[in-house]
Protein backbone atom coordinates (compact mmCIF):
# COMPACT_ATOMS: atom_id res chain seq x y z
CA UNK A 1 0.00 0.00 0.00
CA UNK A 2 1.03 3.59 -0.57
CA UNK A 3 1.33 5.98 2.35
CA UNK A 4 -2.00 7.53 1.36
CA UNK A 5 -3.70 4.14 1.49
CA UNK A 6 -2.17 3.55 4.93
CA UNK A 7 -3.76 6.80 6.12
CA UNK A 8 -7.13 5.58 4.86
CA UNK A 9 -6.71 2.30 6.76
CA UNK A 10 -5.76 3.96 10.05
CA UNK A 11 -7.78 7.16 10.11
CA UNK A 12 -11.01 5.49 11.26
CA UNK A 13 -9.38 4.50 14.57
CA UNK A 14 -6.78 7.27 14.71
CA UNK A 15 -8.36 10.40 13.16
CA UNK A 16 -5.34 12.58 13.97
CA UNK A 17 -2.85 10.44 12.05
CA UNK A 18 -0.94 12.29 9.35
CA UNK A 19 1.74 11.49 6.79
CA UNK A 20 4.19 13.49 8.91
CA UNK A 21 3.43 11.20 11.86
CA UNK A 22 3.97 8.09 9.73
CA UNK A 23 7.30 9.45 8.51
CA UNK A 24 8.29 10.22 12.10
CA UNK A 25 7.51 6.67 13.25
CA UNK A 26 9.58 5.35 10.37
CA UNK A 27 12.49 7.60 11.33
CA UNK A 28 12.22 6.24 14.88
CA UNK A 29 12.58 2.69 13.55
CA UNK A 30 9.10 1.53 14.55
CA UNK A 31 8.09 0.61 11.03
CA UNK A 32 10.21 -0.03 7.96
CA UNK A 33 8.23 0.18 4.71
CA UNK A 34 10.10 -0.96 1.67
CA UNK A 35 11.01 1.54 -1.03
CA UNK A 36 10.34 1.25 -4.74
CA UNK A 37 13.18 2.05 -7.18
CA UNK A 38 11.66 5.54 -7.50
CA UNK A 39 11.80 6.02 -3.71
CA UNK A 40 8.10 5.64 -2.91
CA UNK A 41 7.11 3.95 0.36
CA UNK A 42 5.20 0.67 0.12
CA UNK A 43 3.60 -0.80 3.25
CA UNK A 44 2.56 -4.38 3.99
CA UNK A 45 -0.29 -5.54 6.22
CA UNK A 46 2.32 -6.41 8.85
CA UNK A 47 3.44 -2.76 8.76
CA UNK A 48 -0.19 -1.72 9.28
CA UNK A 49 -0.46 -4.00 12.30
CA UNK A 50 2.74 -2.61 13.81
CA UNK A 51 1.46 0.93 13.32
CA UNK A 52 -1.83 0.05 15.01
CA UNK A 53 0.08 -1.42 17.97
CA UNK A 54 2.30 1.67 18.28
CA UNK A 55 -0.55 4.17 17.97
CA UNK A 56 -2.76 2.26 20.42
CA UNK A 57 0.03 2.00 23.00
CA UNK A 58 0.65 5.74 22.70
CA UNK A 59 -3.03 6.68 22.94
CA UNK A 60 -4.31 4.22 25.55
CA UNK A 61 -1.23 3.52 27.69
CA UNK A 62 0.76 6.74 27.16
CA UNK A 63 3.87 4.67 26.56
CA UNK A 64 6.96 6.45 25.22
CA UNK A 65 8.31 5.28 21.89
CA UNK A 66 11.41 3.83 23.56
CA UNK A 67 9.27 1.43 25.60
CA UNK A 68 7.07 0.56 22.62
CA UNK A 69 10.18 -0.19 20.58
CA UNK A 70 11.41 -2.54 23.32
CA UNK A 71 8.05 -4.31 23.40
CA UNK A 72 8.16 -4.85 19.66
CA UNK A 73 11.71 -6.15 19.84
CA UNK A 74 10.89 -8.72 22.53
CA UNK A 75 7.77 -10.15 20.90
CA UNK A 76 8.33 -13.78 19.96
CA UNK A 77 6.42 -13.55 16.70
CA UNK A 78 6.07 -10.59 14.36
CA UNK A 79 2.74 -8.83 14.30
CA UNK A 80 0.64 -9.83 11.34
CA UNK A 81 -2.69 -8.71 10.03
CA UNK A 82 -4.92 -10.37 7.49
CA UNK A 83 -5.69 -8.14 4.54
CA UNK A 84 -9.32 -7.53 3.66
CA UNK A 85 -10.49 -9.47 0.64
CA UNK A 86 -9.91 -8.97 -2.16
CA UNK A 87 -6.34 -7.71 -1.85
CA UNK A 88 -5.56 -7.21 -5.51
CA UNK A 89 -2.42 -5.36 -6.57
CA UNK A 90 -2.89 -1.82 -7.78
CA UNK A 91 -2.92 -1.54 -11.54
CA UNK A 92 -3.26 1.40 -13.85
CA UNK A 93 -6.81 1.68 -15.14
CA UNK A 94 -7.35 2.57 -18.80
CA UNK A 95 -10.88 2.28 -20.08
CA UNK A 96 -12.49 2.83 -23.44
CA UNK A 97 -15.56 5.02 -23.64
CA UNK A 98 -17.88 2.01 -23.79
CA UNK A 99 -16.14 0.41 -20.79
CA UNK A 100 -16.48 3.62 -18.78
CA UNK A 101 -20.19 3.85 -19.57
CA UNK A 102 -20.77 0.23 -18.61
CA UNK A 103 -18.81 0.30 -15.36
CA UNK A 104 -20.09 3.67 -14.13
CA UNK A 105 -23.74 3.38 -15.12
CA UNK A 106 -23.64 6.65 -17.07
CA UNK A 107 -25.34 7.16 -20.39
CA UNK A 108 -23.53 8.81 -23.28
CA UNK A 109 -25.45 12.09 -23.00
CA UNK A 110 -24.48 12.52 -19.35
CA UNK A 111 -20.85 11.62 -20.09
CA UNK A 112 -20.69 14.25 -22.83
CA UNK A 113 -22.09 16.82 -20.43
CA UNK A 114 -19.48 15.93 -17.81
CA UNK A 115 -16.76 16.33 -20.41
CA UNK A 116 -18.15 19.67 -21.58
CA UNK A 117 -18.01 20.98 -18.02
CA UNK A 118 -14.43 19.76 -17.58
CA UNK A 119 -15.30 17.19 -14.95
CA UNK A 120 -13.97 14.23 -16.94
CA UNK A 121 -11.01 14.37 -19.26
CA UNK A 122 -9.66 11.65 -21.48
CA UNK A 123 -6.02 11.01 -22.23
CA UNK A 124 -5.27 7.73 -23.97
CA UNK A 125 -8.52 6.43 -22.53
CA UNK A 126 -10.20 7.02 -19.19
CA UNK A 127 -8.28 6.48 -15.96
CA UNK A 128 -9.35 5.52 -12.44
CA UNK A 129 -10.16 9.11 -11.49
CA UNK A 130 -12.44 9.46 -14.50
CA UNK A 131 -14.22 6.28 -13.42
CA UNK A 132 -14.58 7.64 -9.88
CA UNK A 133 -16.14 10.88 -11.11
CA UNK A 134 -18.38 9.07 -13.59
CA UNK A 135 -19.65 6.62 -10.98
CA UNK A 136 -20.40 9.39 -8.48
CA UNK A 137 -22.06 11.52 -11.17
CA UNK A 138 -24.31 8.62 -12.15
CA UNK A 139 -25.49 8.28 -8.54
CA UNK A 140 -25.89 12.04 -8.13
CA UNK A 141 -28.02 12.13 -11.27
CA UNK A 142 -30.50 9.88 -9.50
CA UNK A 143 -31.00 12.70 -7.00
CA UNK A 144 -31.42 15.29 -9.72
CA UNK A 145 -27.87 16.65 -9.54
CA UNK A 146 -26.70 17.54 -13.04
CA UNK A 147 -23.17 18.12 -14.38
CA UNK A 148 -23.79 21.87 -14.46
CA UNK A 149 -24.33 21.74 -10.70
CA UNK A 150 -20.86 20.22 -10.30
CA UNK A 151 -18.93 22.97 -12.06
CA UNK A 152 -18.08 24.54 -8.71
CA UNK A 153 -16.21 21.35 -7.78
CA UNK A 154 -14.10 21.66 -10.91
CA UNK A 155 -13.28 25.27 -10.04
CA UNK A 156 -12.47 24.35 -6.43
CA UNK A 157 -10.24 21.49 -7.60
CA UNK A 158 -8.37 23.83 -9.93
CA UNK A 159 -7.79 26.26 -7.06
CA UNK A 160 -6.44 23.44 -4.87
CA UNK A 161 -4.17 22.27 -7.68
CA UNK A 162 -2.77 25.78 -7.96
CA UNK A 163 -2.21 26.04 -4.22
CA UNK A 164 -0.65 22.59 -3.88
CA UNK A 165 1.60 23.22 -6.88
CA UNK A 166 3.09 26.24 -5.12
CA UNK A 167 3.73 24.16 -2.01
CA UNK A 168 5.29 21.09 -3.62
CA UNK A 169 7.18 22.64 -6.54
CA UNK A 170 10.28 23.26 -4.37
CA UNK A 171 10.27 19.54 -3.49
CA UNK A 172 9.99 18.43 -7.12
CA UNK A 173 13.07 20.49 -7.94
CA UNK A 174 15.16 18.41 -5.57
CA UNK A 175 17.18 15.88 -7.50
CA UNK A 176 16.61 12.16 -7.27
CA UNK A 177 13.75 9.85 -6.39
CA UNK A 178 13.67 10.99 -2.75
CA UNK A 179 12.57 14.49 -3.73
CA UNK A 180 9.79 13.15 -5.92
CA UNK A 181 8.68 10.78 -3.18
CA UNK A 182 8.52 13.61 -0.63
CA UNK A 183 6.50 15.67 -3.09
CA UNK A 184 4.05 12.80 -3.62
CA UNK A 185 3.70 12.23 0.15
CA UNK A 186 3.03 15.93 0.68
CA UNK A 187 0.37 16.02 -2.01
CA UNK A 188 -1.39 13.00 -0.47
CA UNK A 189 -1.41 14.63 2.96
CA UNK A 190 -2.61 18.00 1.66
CA UNK A 191 -5.44 16.33 -0.26
CA UNK A 192 -6.50 14.31 2.78
CA UNK A 193 -6.51 17.38 5.03
CA UNK A 194 -8.51 19.56 2.65
CA UNK A 195 -11.03 16.76 2.18
CA UNK A 196 -11.47 16.63 5.96
CA UNK A 197 -12.07 20.38 6.09
CA UNK A 198 -14.59 20.22 3.25
CA UNK A 199 -16.48 17.31 4.81
CA UNK A 200 -16.60 19.00 8.22
CA UNK A 201 -17.92 22.25 6.75
CA UNK A 202 -20.63 20.43 4.82
CA UNK A 203 -21.66 18.44 7.91
CA UNK A 204 -21.82 21.61 10.01
CA UNK A 205 -23.96 23.38 7.41
CA UNK A 206 -26.33 20.46 7.08
CA UNK A 207 -26.75 20.22 10.84
CA UNK A 208 -27.97 23.81 10.84
CA UNK A 209 -30.44 23.05 8.05
CA UNK A 210 -31.70 19.94 9.83
CA UNK A 211 -31.86 21.73 13.15
CA UNK A 212 -29.43 19.40 14.88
Amino acid sequence: MSIGEVLAQLRGDFPDITISKLRFLEAEGLVEPRRTPAGYRKYTWTDISRLRYVLTAQRDQYLPLRVIREHLATMREPLTEVAPQPAAPAVEVRLTRDELLERSGLDDVLLKSLEEHGLIRTRNGYDADALEVATAAARLAEFGVEPRHLRAYRAAADREIGLFSQLVTPLTRQSGPAGRARAADTVHELAALTQRVHAALVRAGLREILGK
